[in-house]
């Protein structure tokens, strides 16, 4: 069954004002002056927008989502990761050796880890992890598309279930994250077609390459860019060209936490290429998110500026896997405190 992208869109609402004005009330009597918290002013009003009400609540059951996923341009030499290395590092998740299992365990967020197309056997995870597998692996978005038809539907809805499944858990943030070798590239086709940037402004160091890996990464996605631009006034069918079953899923689950008002926390470039994408189907959902943080990538600062969200945090941290949206939930509790716990002196 097609999914009706126009009907999703018009679920997307507007965060509560009122709320917004409330916190701000709260934040003047708190400080005895307007913006003495800087930043995270800022941020305890967005979120009690989000969240709505007349009063906010702390962050009590924040969720990591990471949706696992390999690519095929990865046998083109683009990125530093061997092959195989995504399948070791969701198994290194699930063992809790990562950096980001470690933080997460730390800051009592549980992690979902998604194999939505890892090229890996059936069998190479528990099932709870592979029942929403779409494929094994992407096409080469270069030459081939990155999922047959179809496929790119079937991930979208992937992303919207679990996103309905965390929510009705209970979960109160999601922060939103991939994992996968390559994911940078798809991530640059999707940010340089819908921003209008050449290979060449769109990529940095991604994994960390040398300059004849960038090289060769830029003329792989200079010859996906001639793919994406024809199908920009499709979504579904630009996510299935040049995105993959990951970007699919991650844009399918931003937008229904959007039309369930959930605040997502994004982590690194690839899930900022899947917002810009969601944004595309409906203009009104980067108000329901937060960016964690920014990476070096030339086209996650631009895909950033385009939605309009300004991260928590510039450590310069290039990995994904859900490491900057961890690092960023600190931040933000401690602006949700500033209303959930904290109240003027007498």
């Amino acid at each position: 069954m097609t999914i009706d992208l126009d009907s999703l869109a018009a679920q997307v609402e507007r965060p509560d004002d009122d709320a917004r004005a409330r916190v701000r009330t709260h934040l003047a009597d708190l400080a005895g002056a307007p913006s003495a918290y800087g930043r995270l002013e800022e941020l305890a009003i967005r979120y009690a927008s989000i969240r709505g009400g007349e009063t906010t609540a702390p962050i009590g059951a924040p969720r990591v989502v990471l949706f696992a996923a390999d690519h095929g341009v990865a046998a083109h030499g683009v990125s530093v990761r061997p092959p195989g290395w995504t399948a070791r590092e969701v198994r290194a998740t699930l063992a809790g050796t990562t950096p980001a299992a470690t933080f997460a365990a730390a800051l009592e967020a549980p992690i979902r880890v998604v194999d939505i197309a890892v090229d890996a056997e059936p069998d190479a995870f528990p099932e709870p992890i592979v029942r929403d597998r779409i494929r094994r692996g992407s096409g080469a978005l270069d030459s081939a598309d990155a999922l047959a038809p179809g496929e790119a539907e079937a991930a979208f809805r992937v992303g919207t279930e679990i996103a309905d499944a965390e929510i009705d858990s209970g979960a109160d943030v999601l922060l939103l994250g991939s994992l996968g070798a390559a994911a940078t590239t798809p991530a640059a086709v999707l940010i340089g077609a819908l921003t209008g940037m050449d290979a060449a402004a769109v990529i940095g160091r991604g994994s960390g390459i040398d300059d004849a890996t960038w090289i060769r990464k830029c003329a792989t996605i200079r010859d996906a860019l001639r793919r994406a631009r024809p199908v920009l006034g499709d979504p579904m069918r630009l996510l299935g060209v040049s995105g993959g079953a990951d970007f699919a899923a991650m844009t399918g689950f931003l937008l229904q936490c959007s039309v369930r008002r959930t605040p997502v926390l994004l982590d690194d470039v690839s899930t900022a290429a899947a917002a810009l994408v969601a944004q595309r189907i409906s203009y009104r959902a980067p108000d329901w998110w937060l960016a964690g943080h920014v990476t070096p990538e030339p086209g996650h600062v631009k895909a950033l500026d385009r939605l309009a969200l300004e991260p928590i945090l510039d450590y310069r941290v290039r990995g994904g896997e859900g490491v900057g949206a961890l690092l960023a939930l600190p931040v933000l509790r401690a602006a949700v405190d500033l209303v959930a716990r904290v109240q003027p002196t007498p």
